[in-house]
């Protein structure tokens, strides 16, 4: 007999069948964790993604504020967009004058890193000097000389629609040299469809140099490309206050987000024109005036 309320377990005390796991029984727990690790990462990862992508909008939402907020501020004049001389990829040149006073590269060069061009420029003030809203938080991409440095990330991820505000000597005769065929938007009235022409747009890190997004009508090619780091999709924010993440259909716009990791210009594709024919039919317009040549 056993002691009043001693429980049985296979013919046996309750304290002899007491034991841990065997090594393989572990071995068999370990593996099913890692199955399901292997499993659920990439949902992780895609949803980290999407995270970053919706932080990534409110940037340039942001942004968008503060070009409304200069444009109240001078008549309705749009904030300088200078880009370099046309045809070419050499960057704008150097003023404060411009929405943002800095040339990325992969580099150890100042502009990467220093705030102050993009504080002291066009946009500075407007933005109430926060620095933060100019990165995106997903963009930690650098070359190995800038990790050897110590860097953490560059300064800027976000550009402007080459065809929105003052170009300097690129819009002198009232039309962009690169795109003379349609409208460059020097005011906010100038602007028709306010909720189809995008503003700001998140870009490649291999493309982005100053803050001018160009691509040319009629070229089928990509001169800077939008970044797809957010599972596939870019940040873009338009004139009408709106902003979005636009998913990428076509291969060749999702190129890998690395330094040096695309030859430029990016070939657009007879098979391939879904993602480029929908960037420009939301850059600019057909000519409303005389100022546009014909």
């Amino acid at each position: 007999m056993y002691p009043a309320g001693q429980i049985l377990l296979r013919g046996r005390p309750e304290s002899r069948a007491r034991r841990g796991f065997t090594l393989i029984e572990l071995l068999v727990v370990i593996a099913l964790i890692a199955a399901l690790a292997a499993l659920l990462l990439p949902t992780l990862n895609r949803a980290r993604a999407r995270a970053q992508g919706f932080q990534s909008v409110n940037n340039t939402r942001q942004l968008l504020l503060a070009w409304i907020l200069y444009s109240d501020d001078h008549n309705g004049r749009l904030v300088y967009n200078l880009g370099g001389p046309a045809g070419g990829k050499d960057p704008a040149r150097k003023t404060d004058r411009n929405w943002v006073n800095n040339n990325l590269t992969w580099e150890l060069d100042s502009d990467n890193t220093n705030t102050a061009t993009l504080t002291e420029a066009g946009l500075g003030s407007y933005a109430s000097k926060v620095t933060s809203i100019y990165r995106c938080p997903a963009d930690r991409i650098l070359s190995q000389e800038q990790r050897k440095a110590g860097w953490t990330a560059r300064v800027r991820s976000y550009s402007m629609n080459a065809m929105i505000g003052d170009a300097g000597e690129l819009s002198s005769e009232g039309y962009n040299e690169n795109n003379p065929k349609y409208v460059q938007f020097f005011r906010l009235t100038d602007i028709p469809q306010p909720s189809e022409i995008f503003v700001f747009v998140e870009e490649h890190p291999d493309s982005i140099n100053d803050g001018y997004f160009l691509n040319k009508f009629y070229a089928n090619h990509w001169i800077d490309l939008p970044s797809s780091d957010h599972d596939g999709a870019a940040p873009f924010a338009f004139v009408d206050g709106h902003a979005q993440l636009r998913r990428w259909l076509d291969a060749s716009t999702k190129q890998p987000q690395l330094p040096d990791a695309v030859e430029f210009p990016v070939a657009v594709t007879t098979g391939e024109v879904t993602d480029w024919n929908w960037v420009m039919q939301h850059t600019s317009i057909k000519p409303i005036n005389s100022n546009v040549p014909k």
